[in-house]
């Protein structure tokens, strides 16, 4: 019987210490995303496009899209409710833009943060699926 109740405490505490890590990650990606990536694209576009040869190729309204999906995808990972379905949306994001940086950009090298970043949103969509499930049922009642 001690047995069963020590797995249980141990199988307890490591959801804990996973749902805490993925918290901290969570925030700190989202708060990338909503200040150094998105926020940049939507205060200062001009300064962007000038200082940056890539980002010539992409017109400035589809560069502000992308830095309002940033913003909207780092908010939705802090908020409970939203965070699965973010991670996802930042997953498919970033995979497009190593994309870009491969072959608008003629930097495949550039590519491969975005892809880190990719597989990290991965991870975190498929640990909140939960989420991403709930919210499709309170949506469909």
């Amino acid at each position: 019987m001690t047995t069963a109740n020590f797995s249980d405490d141990v199988t307890d505490r490591s959801g804990k210490v996973r749902n805490r890590a993925l918290w901290t990650l969570q925030i700190l990606l989202g708060l990338f995303f909503i200040i150094a990536s998105g926020g940049p694209k939507l205060v200062i576009p001009n300064t962007l496009t000038d200082n940056a040869p890539e980002n010539l190729t992409i017109p400035l309204g589809l560069l502000i899209f992308i830095g309002v999906a940033e913003v909207a995808g780092g908010i939705g990972l802090m908020v409970p409710r939203l965070c699965g379905l973010a991670a996802a949306g930042l997953s498919v994001l970033t995979v497009l833009a190593a994309g870009t940086q491969a072959f608008i950009a003629d930097k495949p090298l550039m590519g491969i943060f975005p892809l880190v970043l990719a597989a990290i949103f991965a991870w975190i969509a498929y640990e909140r699926r939960a989420t991403i499930t709930d919210l499709r049922n309170s949506l469909s009642r």
